[in-house]
């Protein structure tokens, strides 16, 4: 017996993902990632099966309601779908599929156009944040064409500017989970810190690179992807999220100077260097390098002004605008800011078969619950 759900496949950021609406979707956790690991194709190297690309940043899914909270329009739970694995983890969060959810909201009637500018309270419920979002709607149309360029995607598109609110220790409950801006794992130094996103943070000189390595040659470094996970586990553990080996968080990044206003990174996702760079990673990782005592903040000797940080990567940079309040030693990082576009892709459903094989994702009832929002 065939079914199907109604689908939109966009290019958010550097991602592209599968949107879906939550009511079309079963209730049941379990149920619900079964379909979402059938409709990506997953568990296969290529994905071959369904619609995912065979790559962590093509294998995600965007989950849409309307929501209930005071101030916002929608709720947007991500997911991030294995590959190789029968994983669905919505315990990390995606600021480029976080693109499209405006955009995708608006067409799909959640939130009523305005003529020239739409903004988008959205509550991400992985990181319990609130993320306005600015979406350029010419005659309450949505409009994906433009002149924005961003790094790491061909061609141009319309701005949306994405305003992310008070987004600090959303997964772990503190900016420094382990209560320290530098810590010693295993004889490197990391900071571990909760920005968007649970990150750890590793000095590209420590693990014996320059840290502008191209993706596929730090991927190719076997020695080093296997130090940087076991630094990384650690890091979990001291990071309050316990047992990370089947979690994709917190995730790893190598960092190395940059000069003034500026940092090298290398993100990775966490098995895989990013070829550009997650927006919730560049977050934590800009965060860091305004913050006193981290090991980012000593990559440079200029901090006149850190409103606007520039993350280096692979495909060029990401330009992250941050509102840093201190009192004391307490952080508050209330705003941080960046520019996206987004491309929908297709529209359709997606179908599902029944009779498919679900042997090698019955272990999901085994895996560690991945709970909305933890």
């Amino acid at each position: 017996m065939e079914t199907s759900i109604r689908c939109v496949v966009l290019r958010g950021g550097t991602s592209r993902g599968l949107y879906f609406l939550a009511d079309d979707l079963p209730v049941d956790r379990l149920q619900r990632d079964r379909v979402l690991l059938q409709v990506m194709g997953t568990p296969h190297v290529l994905q071959v099966n369904g619609l995912g690309g065979g790559n962590s940043l093509t294998s995600k899914v965007a989950i849409i309601s309307r929501s209930k909270r005071p101030g916002c329009d929608v709720d947007y739970l991500f997911a991030q779908v294995g590959i190789e694995q029968a994983i669905v983890d919505t315990r990390p969060n995606c600021g480029n599929l976080l693109s499209g959810v405006g955009p995708y909201a608006i067409e799909e009637g959640l939130v009523a156009a305005q003529d020239g500018v739409t903004r988008v309270h959205i509550y991400n419920v992985n990181a319990k944040t609130v993320v306005e979002a600015e979406i350029q709607t010419p005659g309450k149309r949505v409009t994906y064409e433009g002149s924005t360029r961003i790094d790491g995607v061909p061609g141009t598109g319309s701005p949306i500017i994405l305003n992310f609110l008070n987004v600090q220790g959303g997964s772990t409950g503190a900016l420094f989970p382990t209560r320290s801006r530098i810590d010693d794992i295993d004889g490197v130094q990391a900071t571990c810190i909760d920005g968007a996103i649970p990150v750890m943070i590793v000095s590209a000189k420590a693990l014996g690179v320059a840290g502008n390595e191209p993706a596929e040659a730090l991927d190719a470094n076997t020695p080093l992807m296997e130090r940087l996970e076991s630094l990384r586990l650690e890091a979990g553990r001291r990071m309050g999220l316990g047992d990370v080996t089947d979690s994709v968080i917190p995730k790893p990044v190598i960092a190395s100077p940059a000069g003034p206003g500026a940092i090298q990174s290398r993100y990775f996702t966490p098995h895989r260097c990013h070829k550009a760079h997650a927006v919730t990673g560049a977050i934590s990782v800009a965060a860091s390098f305004a913050i006193p005592g981290t090991l980012t903040y000593g990559m440079c000797a200029d901090h006149a002004d850190d409103r606007q940080i520039s993350i280096l990567h692979p495909a060029g940079h990401i330009d992250i605008a941050l509102d840093v309040q201190f009192d004391g030693e307490q952080v508050h990082i209330a705003r941080a800011g960046v520019i996206r576009t987004a491309r929908k892709i297709m529209k359709g459903t997606v179908f599902l078969h029944e009779t498919h094989a679900l042997d090698d994702i019955a272990s999901l009832a085994d895996e560690p619950s991945h709970t909305e929002g933890k």
